[in-house]
């Protein structure tokens, strides 16, 4: 059976929170009857799009990451609801139950996601539903993927295995504990959240002019290790990614025709600019 899935790119968001403002303008104010009570005007949205900020100046980029419930599987707020409270559509999507859910704050502290919310003047756990009330009335997606304008958040309802498939050719991953949960939310190019980035700036100075160095080479070891492989760009620049936060046994090696090549031990901590790393002339 077909069932619905999310996927979130990381390096397509730009911030905008589209996604935000399209669930609070179908909640807030609104009961779906059957689905969902409406959304608290204050307090944190149901869908979140939350910030991180990487580098330091000149080399800075801030990534996004979409925050909702994640519809799992094997969903621990299930497993803490009482009543029938919260059940499992064949399509895969988690639902509250807002007339036997009342009063169960467990439901809340069962999630590890923090995506459960406790409406406190109607004594309700909530969540983003996937527009389950929209889905079922016959709209193709729902409102946050409507409302992205740059493609970073897709919907797909397919069988298990061709999810598998698409996973797998993607590279898809989860936010953890999601894959121990089974979540129907994944994530492309989380790196860009998750990991450290290191980079620098090759320059050299001719003729008591400063200039920067184009196409040299820049490897990054690990020990004995060949993590990674750059050139450095038009500007002298160069960026290894995707690495572990707060990395201490790196090496980055530099050669280029006509310089002295330069070995340099590094530490990536929360991701870092390395600076103008000057060469010299052989």
């Amino acid at each position: 059976m077909k069932k619905w899935n999310l996927i979130f790119d990381v390096a397509l968001c730009t911030g905008c929170r589209n996604c935000e403002m399209a669930v609070k303008d179908e909640y807030v104010g609104n009961t779906h009857a059957g689905y969902t009570a409406e959304m608290p005007r204050h307090g944190p949205g149901w869908v979140q799009i939350r910030a991180r900020e990487r580098g330091q100046f000149p080399a800075v980029d801030v990534t996004n990451l979409f925050h909702s419930c994640q519809h799992c599987d094997d969903a621990p707020c299930m497993q803490a609801a009482k009543n029938g409270a919260i059940t499992k559509r064949p399509d895969g999507l988690v639902q509250f139950h807002p007339e036997r859910a009342k009063g169960q704050k467990a439901i809340v502290e069962a999630c590890p996601f923090r995506a459960a919310y406790w409406n406190e003047e109607l004594q309700l756990p909530q969540h983003w539903t996937f527009d389950s009330h929209l889905l079922d009335a016959g709209w193709t997606e729902p409102r946050p993927v409507q409302s992205c304008p740059t493609g970073a958040l897709r919907s797909l309802k397919v069988e298990d295995e061709e999810m598998q498939r698409i996973i797998a050719d993607e590279k898809l991953e989860h936010i953890e504990p999601g894959s121990m949960t089974k979540s129907r939310v994944h994530m492309r190019n989380l790196y860009r959240y998750m990991r450290a980035f290191v980079a620098g700036t090759l320059t050299v100075t001719k003729n008591g002019i400063e200039d920067c160095v184009v196409g040299a080479s820049v490897t990054l070891t690990r020990g004995t290790e060949r993590v990674a492989e750059a050139s450095s760009d038009d500007f002298g620049d160069f960026r290894f990614d995707d690495l572990i936060p707060r990395s201490t046994d790196l090496r980055i090696r530099i050669t280029a025709p006509g310089y002295r090549e330069q070995v340099l031990d590094i530490e990536v901590g929360n991701s870092r600019w390395l600076g103008e790393i000057r060469l010299e002339p052989a």
